[in-house]
Protein backbone atom coordinates (compact mmCIF):
# COMPACT_ATOMS: atom_id res chain seq x y z
CA UNK A 1 0.00 0.00 0.00
CA UNK A 2 1.26 3.15 -1.12
CA UNK A 3 1.58 6.19 1.89
CA UNK A 4 0.08 9.01 2.09
CA UNK A 5 1.36 12.67 0.98
CA UNK A 6 0.79 14.87 4.11
CA UNK A 7 0.20 18.17 3.30
CA UNK A 8 -0.31 20.37 6.07
CA UNK A 9 -2.23 23.82 4.48
CA UNK A 10 -1.35 26.41 7.07
CA UNK A 11 -3.17 30.04 6.25
CA UNK A 12 -5.64 32.27 7.72
CA UNK A 13 -9.36 30.85 8.81
CA UNK A 14 -10.68 33.53 10.27
CA UNK A 15 -13.79 34.20 7.73
CA UNK A 16 -15.64 32.69 5.54
CA UNK A 17 -14.09 33.61 2.04
CA UNK A 18 -10.52 32.20 3.60
CA UNK A 19 -12.25 28.96 5.05
CA UNK A 20 -13.76 28.76 1.37
CA UNK A 21 -10.74 28.94 -0.49
CA UNK A 22 -8.13 27.03 1.94
CA UNK A 23 -11.30 23.86 1.24
CA UNK A 24 -11.12 24.56 -2.49
CA UNK A 25 -7.56 24.63 -2.75
CA UNK A 26 -6.83 21.44 -0.41
CA UNK A 27 -9.40 19.98 -2.74
CA UNK A 28 -7.87 20.69 -5.83
CA UNK A 29 -4.08 19.56 -4.38
CA UNK A 30 -6.07 16.08 -3.47
CA UNK A 31 -6.83 15.77 -6.74
CA UNK A 32 -4.22 16.74 -8.94
CA UNK A 33 -1.92 14.83 -6.25
CA UNK A 34 -3.88 11.40 -5.85
CA UNK A 35 -1.65 9.91 -2.81
CA UNK A 36 -2.36 13.23 -0.86
CA UNK A 37 -3.98 13.81 2.38
CA UNK A 38 -4.55 17.58 3.57
CA UNK A 39 -4.65 18.39 6.90
CA UNK A 40 -6.67 21.94 7.03
CA UNK A 41 -6.75 23.66 10.60
CA UNK A 42 -9.90 24.85 10.26
CA UNK A 43 -11.41 21.53 10.06
CA UNK A 44 -9.38 20.04 13.17
CA UNK A 45 -10.83 23.20 14.93
CA UNK A 46 -14.59 22.20 14.52
CA UNK A 47 -13.49 18.75 16.48
CA UNK A 48 -12.21 21.02 19.44
CA UNK A 49 -15.56 23.06 19.61
CA UNK A 50 -18.02 22.63 22.89
CA UNK A 51 -20.98 24.50 22.45
CA UNK A 52 -19.82 28.20 22.05
CA UNK A 53 -16.28 27.34 23.33
CA UNK A 54 -12.84 26.41 22.21
CA UNK A 55 -10.77 23.76 23.73
CA UNK A 56 -7.47 25.94 22.26
CA UNK A 57 -5.12 23.76 23.89
CA UNK A 58 -5.95 20.14 22.26
CA UNK A 59 -6.16 22.51 19.30
CA UNK A 60 -3.11 23.69 19.01
CA UNK A 61 -1.74 20.15 20.41
CA UNK A 62 -3.61 18.63 17.51
CA UNK A 63 -2.27 21.28 15.02
CA UNK A 64 0.93 20.39 16.33
CA UNK A 65 0.93 16.50 15.74
CA UNK A 66 -0.28 17.48 12.29
CA UNK A 67 2.43 19.39 11.47
CA UNK A 68 5.17 16.94 13.05
CA UNK A 69 3.74 14.37 10.31
CA UNK A 70 3.28 16.34 7.36
CA UNK A 71 6.04 15.64 4.31
CA UNK A 72 5.30 18.97 3.29
CA UNK A 73 3.86 22.66 4.33
CA UNK A 74 2.02 24.68 2.35
CA UNK A 75 1.59 28.75 3.81
CA UNK A 76 -0.60 31.07 2.57
CA UNK A 77 0.80 34.55 3.34
CA UNK A 78 -1.82 37.34 1.92
CA UNK A 79 -2.57 40.32 3.43
CA UNK A 80 -0.35 43.53 4.50
CA UNK A 81 0.74 41.47 7.13
CA UNK A 82 1.20 37.44 7.37
CA UNK A 83 -1.27 35.99 9.87
CA UNK A 84 0.64 35.52 13.37
CA UNK A 85 -0.71 31.65 13.63
CA UNK A 86 0.41 31.33 10.27
CA UNK A 87 3.69 32.40 11.00
CA UNK A 88 4.13 30.00 13.73
CA UNK A 89 3.34 27.48 12.19
CA UNK A 90 6.10 28.19 9.10
CA UNK A 91 8.69 28.76 11.37
CA UNK A 92 8.19 24.85 13.46
CA UNK A 93 8.42 23.51 10.34
CA UNK A 94 11.24 24.99 9.52
CA UNK A 95 12.87 24.23 12.79
CA UNK A 96 11.48 20.34 12.18
CA UNK A 97 13.25 20.96 8.53
CA UNK A 98 9.93 20.41 6.96
CA UNK A 99 9.72 21.25 3.25
CA UNK A 100 7.50 25.14 2.88
CA UNK A 101 6.15 26.13 0.16
CA UNK A 102 5.05 29.70 0.60
CA UNK A 103 2.07 31.03 -1.55
CA UNK A 104 1.28 34.75 -1.98
CA UNK A 105 -2.12 35.40 -3.98
CA UNK A 106 -2.45 39.04 -3.13
CA UNK A 107 -1.38 41.65 -5.81
CA UNK A 108 -0.56 44.96 -3.64
CA UNK A 109 2.91 45.35 -3.63
CA UNK A 110 5.67 46.15 -1.50
CA UNK A 111 9.60 47.06 -1.48
CA UNK A 112 9.67 43.32 -0.42
CA UNK A 113 6.79 41.99 -2.48
CA UNK A 114 5.09 41.71 0.62
CA UNK A 115 6.84 39.23 2.35
CA UNK A 116 9.96 39.70 4.87
CA UNK A 117 13.16 38.01 4.67
CA UNK A 118 12.46 35.87 7.49
CA UNK A 119 9.16 34.22 5.96
CA UNK A 120 10.69 34.57 2.25
CA UNK A 121 13.86 32.33 3.34
CA UNK A 122 12.35 30.20 5.29
CA UNK A 123 10.46 28.29 2.30
CA UNK A 124 11.56 26.14 -0.03
CA UNK A 125 9.85 28.13 -2.98
CA UNK A 126 7.89 31.15 -3.24
CA UNK A 127 4.94 31.12 -5.64
CA UNK A 128 3.11 34.46 -6.63
CA UNK A 129 -0.16 34.04 -8.18
CA UNK A 130 -2.06 37.07 -8.40
CA UNK A 131 -5.58 36.77 -7.36
CA UNK A 132 -6.53 38.68 -10.23
CA UNK A 133 -6.48 35.19 -11.96
CA UNK A 134 -8.91 33.87 -9.70
CA UNK A 135 -8.14 30.22 -10.06
CA UNK A 136 -7.05 28.13 -7.78
CA UNK A 137 -6.92 24.92 -9.92
CA UNK A 138 -3.78 26.67 -11.61
CA UNK A 139 -2.49 27.71 -8.34
CA UNK A 140 -2.78 24.14 -6.83
CA UNK A 141 -1.20 22.87 -10.24
CA UNK A 142 1.62 25.03 -9.40
CA UNK A 143 1.69 23.91 -5.93
CA UNK A 144 1.45 20.24 -7.04
CA UNK A 145 4.59 20.38 -9.67
CA UNK A 146 6.64 21.94 -7.17
CA UNK A 147 5.98 18.68 -4.50
CA UNK A 148 6.63 16.19 -7.32
CA UNK A 149 9.74 17.86 -8.37
CA UNK A 150 11.24 16.64 -5.16
CA UNK A 151 11.03 13.31 -2.64
CA UNK A 152 8.83 13.65 0.32
CA UNK A 153 10.12 14.29 4.15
Amino acid sequence: MESKLTIYLAGPLFTEAERIWNKRLGDELVTLIPNAEVFLPQVQAMKHMKAASVDFQSLVDDCIRSLERAHVIVVVRDGSDADSGTCWECGYGYAKRKRIIGVRTDFRGSEDEGLNAMLRRTCSKVIYHPSTREDPASLAREIAAHISDSEPG
